[in-house]
C-alpha cells in the first residue's frame, strides 16, 4: 500500500483519489470546499477541508513523506504552483499536476513536476485515434508520439504466430499482451509460437505512426 496526497477535488482530482483508494492505497484528499470534501469522504482514507498550498498545513495533516502527490486545482495556475512547492517542502518528491495549457505545463515542469497531465486533451486524442479506425478498440498515450493500443487481429495474421509475423522487425511494434475476448483472458508476455485467432485482440506498443499503419492492415 502506498500513500498519496490529492490536492483539489474537482472531477479529475476526485476520480484519481477514488481510483487510488479503490486500489487499496492510503489517500489523503484535500480541498478548500466543504461540499466536495464531504462528498468524497466515504471513498478515500481521509478527506480534509484545508488549504493544500501551505506546507505547514500539509505537515499537520500527515502528508510528509507520502509516495506521491496529485495536484488538480482547476484553472488556478498560482494555486497549482504553490501546492506543488508545498508538497516538495514536506518531502513528497513525485508530484503529478493537472495543467490547463502548454505554458502552464512548461512552468510546472521547470519547477520539478514529475509529470503534467492534460485530461481533456489526452482524452480527446484517445477518442480521435479510436474512432478514426474501426480496428482500434482502445488507445493509451504514453508520450508525445508513443502509445499502446488494443487492436483487432488483422485477417492476414489469423492462424500465424508472433514469431512468424516478426512484428518488431517488419512493423516496428511490440505485442505486450493478447486478449481472448471470448473467455476475457488476458495473456501478458504471450507465447510467441501460439497461433493468433479471430477472437484475439492485441495490445501493441510503438510510435503513433507505426501503430496507425498496423491498425490499417487487413
Amino acid at each position: 500500500m502506498k500513500r498519496f496526497v490529492v490536492i483539489g477535488l474537482g472531477n479529475f482530482g476526485a476520480s484519481v483519489a477514488e481510483a487510488l483508494h479503490a486500489a487499496r492505497h492510503d489517500v489523503l484528499a484535500v480541498d478548500t470546499h466543504e461540499t466536495v470534501v464531504d462528498a468524497i469522504a466515504p471513498r478515500v482514507t481521509r478527506a480534509v477541508v484545508a488549504d493544500g498550498r501551505a506546507a505547514a498545513t500539509l505537515e499537520r495533516l500527515g502528508a510528509r513523506g507520502a509516495d506521491a502527490g496529485i495536484v488538480s486545482t482547476g484553472d488556478d495556475v498560482t494555486a497549482s504552483i504553490l501546492a506543488m512547492l508545498a508538497l516538495h517542502d514536506v518531502g513528497v518528491r513525485q508530484v503529478y499536476v493537472k495543467v490547463i495549457s502548454t505554458d502552464h505545463a512548461r512552468v510546472m515542469e521547470k519547477l520539478g513536476a514529475t509529470e503534467t497531465i492534460f485530461p481533456e486533451r489526452d482524452s480527446g486524442h484517445r477518442l480521435a485515434v479510436r474512432v478514426g479506425s474501426a480496428a482500434i478498440l482502445n488507445y493509451v498515450r504514453l508520450g508525445a508520439s508513443f502509445g499502446i493500443q488494443e487492436m483487432a487481429v488483422p485477417d492476414s495474421w489469423i492462424g500465424r504466430s508472433l514469431r512468424e509475423l516478426q512484428l518488431p522487425d517488419r512493423h516496428r511494434i511490440a505485442v505486450i499482451a493478447v486478449h481472448d475476448v471470448l473467455t476475457d483472458r488476458m495473456t501478458p508476455v504471450p507465447n510467441p509460437n501460439a497461433p493468433l485467432t479471430e477472437s484475439d485482440t492485441l495490445l501493441v506498443a510503438g510510435l503513433d505512426d507505426d501503430l496507425s499503419r498496423a491498425a490499417q492492415l487487413r
